[in-house]
């Protein structure tokens, strides 16, 4: 693999994404942007979601271990399909034995967290705010949204030894917009590196790699499944539908306190953590609320007050 691509320096919180970052952008279809949270800011991000993983309550929790569907269906119970607005812990499959034993102490056995900890947990929430550095409100702008909403934020833990491997996806897969208009803003609270299970990405792929399928609730309420895409496969604009010229997947490994933004389009993967070190980062995702559609079929669906207006 071909070592990562940086961006140049930060840019200020008031003015977005600099020219050549946005350019960057539009190119590759992800952005690194190295110290976009300061130290404390990280140390705090950290002290929550440890807080978060040692208050968690094993008595009344229905074991719902997070699978992307290498090793066994998706995920698709009742518990994972009502998180959208409510903070829920998600298993890694190997974490438990043959028998459905756990076998790692709690605090090393969740694979994520989610799915509205940018509403309900004031650490994540703060990020969020349009005076904090590197404001998403401002990034989003100026990426081109109108009017950005926040959807499915996480913890992803990627566990020393059993954090599972993550196969190349689209995220507008998953959040789909008639067209497709979602943005991934992922921050590493840890370094993220080769040995535990770095995202690596293909440049460019957002270009010719079309969305062509959805991730869905099952009509008969039964689960999830993954369904033909019969709605617009590419964003409106720019140069998409380009010819697949190939190319390799680009490592992408980053200190913390980087925050890595993802084209809804762009295939992306990382691997499984075979490492005695874990990687802790925090992620949430934009869509445009003006002119695209979020249809009902979206595993995800709204709280009722809507999706979170940045």
């Amino acid at each position: 693999m071909a070592p990562s691509r940086t961006s140049p320096e930060p840019p200020s919180a008031a003015q977005g994404l600099t020219k050549e970052q946005l350019a960057t952008f539009e190119r590759d279809g992800y952005l690194i942007i190295p110290n976009a949270l300061s130290p404390s800011k990280v140390s705090e991000l950290l002290t929550e979601t440890h807080s978060l993983l040692d208050n968690l309550s094993l008595s009344d929790h229905p074991m719902t271990k997070f699978s992307t569907g290498e090793k066994s269906d998706h995920v698709g119970d009742d518990y994972f399909l009502s998180s959208g607005d409510k903070i829920r812990f998600f298993f890694e499959e190997d974490a438990f034995d043959a028998a459905g034993n756990l076998t790692k102490p709690k605090a090393l056995a969740i694979n994520k967290i989610g799915h509205y900890l940018h509403a309900l947990s004031p650490p994540f929430a703060s990020l969020l705010s349009p005076s904090s550095t590197h404001s998403p409100s401002l990034i989003a702008k100026s990426i081109g949204f109108r009017t950005p909403q926040c959807l499915q934020s996480m913890i992803i833990c990627k566990q020393p030894e059993i954090g599972g491997a993550v196969p190349p996806h689209q995220d507008s897969t998953f959040l789909y917009t008639n067209p497709p208009s979602a943005v991934g803003f992922w921050y590493a609270l840890e370094d993220a590196t080769v040995e535990n299970g770095c995202l690596s990405f293909l440049p460019g792929s957002h270009k010719n790699a079309e969305v062509g399928q959805r991730f869905v609730r099952k009509k008969d309420g039964s689960g999830t499944e993954f369904i033909d895409n019969e709605g617009l496969r590419f964003p409106v604009g720019g140069e998409y539908g380009a010819e697949d010229k190939g190319g390799e997947y680009v490592l992408g490994e980053v200190k913390a306190g980087s925050l890595v933004l993802i084209h809804g389009n762009l295939l992306h993967k990382s691997e499984k953590n075979t490492s005695k070190k874990g990687r802790i980062i925090y992620t949430f995702h934009v869509i445009e609320g003006e002119g695209a559609i979020y249809d009902e079929r979206n595993w995800l669906q709204p709280p009722k007050e809507g999706f979170t207006k940045l």
